[in-house]
This record gives C-alpha cells, sequence and structure tokens, in this order.
C-alpha cells in the first residue's frame, strides 16, 4: 500500500492542545502520521510520494450535520423563485422553464418567498394554472414548509374539495372549500411522495462535486429512500466520493426495523442514521409550535406536526430497535414537548439522538437538553435569513433563539449544517454567520443578540468534530491525527488568523476524502 505525504501546509489539526502541523502522512484511508514535515517524512519513509500544498491552511473535512442532498441535486437543474420580486415574476420564471420540460414531466423547484414580494401576495393554483395547465407543478417555498401546487399536481395527489385535512397539516381553501394549491405541513406529503426523479443517481453524482468544492466531506443526508438507493448505487460502481450518514424517514420506519437497520450501521463511506421525525413547521410559514400565537395572529401558535403522544411512541419504537431520533423542532413550544418526549423514554445506551434546528427554546431547556445528552443539529445562516422575521413574530417572548452560546456553556453538544437547499450549502457562510450573527452586508452592526456568537475555533469544531459527534463518528472524523480517516481540505484563507469577512469569501483549493484527492479547484 503506497504512502503520501501532504507538505508545505498549515495544518489545523482539530485538537486544541496540538500547534499547527506541517505535514501528514496517509497510507490507505488512514492518517499515518502529522507533525513536522521532518519527522511525518522519516514515519512515511524515502519511497513516499510527496504532494506540495503550496502554503494553504488545511482543516478538517467540513461536515454538513443536516442536508437534503437529493432536493440539493434537483434544485440545480430546476426553476430557481429565491429571488423572485413579485407574482408575476415568478410565474414567468415557471413558464419559461415548463417549456423546455418533456410532455408529463413534474416541474420541480421553487424556493419562493411571498412576504418579499412586491405587492405581497399568497399565491394559488389557478395563477400556475395560467401558464403550465398540463405539467404537474409542486413548488416548495423557501423554508420547505408550504408547497404551490397546480390543479394537475393537486389531481395526481388525489387532493380535492372533499379531501380532510391530515393530522399536522392543513389544506388551504378558499370561501367555496376549493383548495387554492397552498399545502402546509403534512399536506404536502402525498406530493413529495410522487416528486422522484429517475435520473436521481446522475443527479446525485453531480452535486457531490458541487458540495466536495465547498469542503464538505461528510454528510448527514435527511432526504428518503430513493437517496439511499442512489447512493448506495454509487457506492457500488466506486463512484461515491464523499462520506454519507443516511437518515431513515419516519414513514419508513417500521420497514427499515423489519430490514434489520440499526443506526451506525454500514462502513466508512456509507451509514445508516437516525429516523427523521418532524414535531412541528417552520417560522417562514407561520407553522413552526409556540407557547403563544405569532404576533399579529390571534388564535395561530403553529402546528404539532406529530402530536405529543405519538412522539413518545415513535422515539420508543426507534431507540428499542437501536435507531437513533432526530426530530425536527423550531418553535419553543415544539422543543419543550420534543425534550419531555426525550425525557420520558430516558438515555438510549449508544444512541445519541437529536433535536434539528432548536431554533427558539425557553432558556429553562438548555439543561435539561443538556442532562438527557440530546444535541443539537443547527444551521448558523438560518439565523441571519431570519432576523426580521423573529422580530416581527416573536417580539417580547423570553426565548433563547439560535442559543449556539448558551447551548455550549450548557453542556449541550452542538452540531452545525446547512439544511440545504433551503440554505445554501457553503460552509463558510455558516462559519461567518456563528462568528458575527450577521448578514452578509454586517447588518446589523455588532451583530443581532451577539451575546450569542462563537468564536471561530468553537464553529469549525461544530462543522467538524460536532458533527461527527452527532453520528457517533468522532474517533474517525473531525480531528487530524494518526488513525483517524484523512479527511481534509486546503483553504485559501486561514480562517483562524483571518477576520471573518475573510473567512465568508474562502475559496477551496483542493479537498482530500480518504486520503485522494477527490476535488482540486482548475
Amino acid at each position: 500500500m503506497s504512502i503520501r505525504v501532504y507538505r508545505n501546509a498549515a495544518i489545523h489539526t482539530g485538537d486544541g492542545g496540538r500547534p499547527p502541523a506541517r505535514a501528514m502522512a496517509v497510507e490507505g484511508e488512514r492518517l499515518l502520521a502529522v507533525g513536522a514535515e521532518a519527522e511525518v517524512r522519516e514515519a512515511a519513509g524515502p519511497t513516499a510520494e510527496l504532494i506540495d500544498l503550496e502554503g494553504a491552511a488545511v482543516l478538517p473535512g467540513l461536515y454538513d450535520a443536516h442536508i437534503h442532498t437529493a432536493q440539493y441535486a434537483q434544485s440545480l437543474g430546476a426553476v430557481d423563485l429565491r429571488d423572485a420580486r413579485s407574482l408575476d415574476d415568478a410565474l414567468a420564471r415557471v413558464a419559461a422553464y415548463a417549456a423546455r420540460l418533456r410532455p408529463g414531466a413534474w416541474l420541480f423547484g421553487g424556493r419562493w418567498n411571498s412576504n418579499t414580494w412586491d405587492p405581497p401576495a399568497q399565491p394559488d393554483r389557478y395563477a400556475l394554472d395560467s401558464v403550465c395547465p398540463e405539467l404537474p407543478v409542486a413548488l416548495p417555498n423557501a423554508d420547505g414548509h408550504t408547497v404551490w401546487a397546480n390543479s394537475a399536481a393537486l389531481r395526481l395527489a388525489g387532493i380535492d374539495a372533499g379531501t380532510p385535512d391530515p393530522i399536522g397539516g392543513e389544506i388551504v381553501r378558499d370561501a367555496n372549500g376549493e383548495p387554492t394549491g397552498i399545502l402546509r405541513e403534512s399536506s404536502s406529503y402525498p406530493l413529495r411522495d410522487l416528486m422522484v426523479s429517475a435520473d436521481l443517481c446522475d443527479r446525485l453524482r453531480a452535486a457531490q462535486e458541487e458540495l466536495l468544492g465547498f469542503g464538505l466531506t461528510s454528510v448527514h443526508d435527511i432526504d428518503g429512500e430513493d437517496c439511499r438507493d442512489a447512493y448506495l448505487r454509487l457506492r457500488a460502481v466506486g463512484e461515491l466520493k464523499l462520506r454519507v450518514h443516511k437518515a431513515i424517514p419516519m414513514d419508513h420506519l417500521e420497514a427499515a426495523i423489519a430490514e434489520g437497520r440499526r443506526t451506525g450501521q454500514g462502513d466508512d463511506w456509507f451509514r445508516t442514521g437516525p429516523v427523521k421525525i418532524f414535531s412541528d413547521g417552520a417560522l417562514g410559514s407561520h407553522t413552526c409550535h409556540m407557547s403563544e400565537a405569532f404576533a399579529g395572529e390571534e388564535g395561530n401558535a403553529g402546528i404539532a406536526v406529530t402530536p405529543y403522544d405519538d412522539l413518545v411512541r415513535l422515539f420508543a419504537r426507534a431507540a428499542g430497535a437501536g435507531i437513533a431520533v432526530a426530530t425536527h423542532a423550531i418553535g419553543d413550544q415544539a422543543n419543550h414537548l420534543v425534550i419531555d418526549a426525550y425525557e420520558a423514554i430516558g438515555r438510549s445506551a449508544g444512541l445519541r439522538h437529536r433535536i434539528e434546528h432548536a431554533q427558539h427554546l425557553r432558556p429553562g431547556d438548555l439543561p435539561r437538553m443538556a442532562g438527557l445528552g440530546v444535541v443539537a443539529s443547527m444551521q448558523p445562516v438560518h439565523c441571519t435569513s431570519d432576523i426580521d422575521l423573529v422580530d416581527s413574530l416573536l417580539t417580547g417572548r423570553e426565548l433563547a433563539s439560535y442559543a449556539w452560546r448558551g447551548m455550549l456553556d450548557a453542556g449541550v453538544p452542538l452540531a452545525f449544517g446547512s439544511d440545504a437547499p433551503i440554505e445554501h450549502p457553503n460552509p463558510f457562510a455558516a462559519l461567518y454567520a456563528a462568528v458575527t450573527r450577521t448578514r452578509t452586508d454586517g447588518t446589523p452592526a455588532g451583530g443581532w443578540q451577539p451575546g450569542q456568537r462563537l468564536t471561530m475555533a468553537e464553529a469549525i469544531a461544530a462543522h467538524t468534530v460536532g458533527a461527527a459527534y452527532a453520528a457517533g463518528e468522532e474517533n474517525d472524523k473531525g480531528v487530524l491525527a494518526p488513525g483517524r480517516l484523512a479527511d481534509f481540505i486546503a483553504v485559501d484563507t486561514d480562517p483562524y488568523r483571518e477576520p471573518a469577512d475573510a473567512v465568508l469569501r474562502t475559496k477551496v483549493l483542493t479537498t482530500v476524502v480518504g486520503g485522494d484527492v477527490r476535488w482540486r479547484r482548475i
């Protein structure tokens, strides 16, 4: 087995007790030696291949603890409504995209935000029908918790005036009781089941190149069984280039148990992850479950997508079968109930349960999370994207919002990710948001609720060893040390030495996974 020496670099190992190294020796997929170049080359032997990193800063490979890679892969070739400034603008983009599709194809994409349209307008199916009467269209909004569908899509999903609202969802209706095409939370699930790409394997193959180019070497994927199957096909033919910790959808839990799946099962390239369960909705859709109604919306405190008794039952079922639980919870009431449910089933030996997003909590729930060992899987850019929403909808409440500092101080394990394609998967944007709590234009000055900022070292740890810890992989990933996986990146900006705005503009030069260069900037 050949040995390679990566040399001439400022290597930040992720081990705070060690100074930066200058070289690393790799044997197979693991690190053989890390340190000064002379000692590393001595350990590697005279026949080792030398690879010059030309003075770049080196970090452990970044690990996205919450990403929808199938949705991200589909978004790369789908209609993008993020920057649409009006309903007419959005419809024009849909019409132009539909003209390129074959008959019968689904029109994917979306990420629209009608709150920013001029004028603000709640869209409906009739507007979509006017530009796309034949092809089925289903467009998630910016937070992914509301879907805007046309009549063709509703027909395929069997949703009409007689369809009752499901538990944890709402079919928005007009004055005559007809569905408007706006589906909130679980009411959109039938559409999601239909929106499957026949070429997902090809799309993921392309998407992994994008993710490697952002410095990601591992992901916790939160998408469905079609995504799992596609990754396993890539793995089988030797085309998987980044490591995947794959979540189980809640509606597949019983089948996964019957198949004998367990969290952690697999190899260093593909492992079974936790089961993903939804407790509530999202702030942007006004559906996250709060203990008080949203400001200006009397009677609306969000949606409990999964009732508490079902949470306890599902948690116990999964944990009893050796499957960890990752629960989506954004509102303070949702987080409180999820923590109650984790408390009700008790600690699960060998499993690390998680709360995905954990955006708004009662301050007293932070030490409860810590005491139970529950991981906070959070996405820093959600904070800076949501500043105006929080200030308008949750004003005047005593909440720990995007409380990264509070989490760490309380002893809650912290894992960072992107939630792409809700946000962009660039992890350096997340690091910037975590240490500044400002938008990319520097506003608000001094940061929003600046007491919750992290140091750069803490933010990088959450995006490396913290994400690895959430998956039970901290002995293999997140730290560059002998015996660990040789997953690392070379970048043009040293985040430990440069200001945050420089880190935001970081370019990845080389991405190494398993000792091999998997991506290089040309």
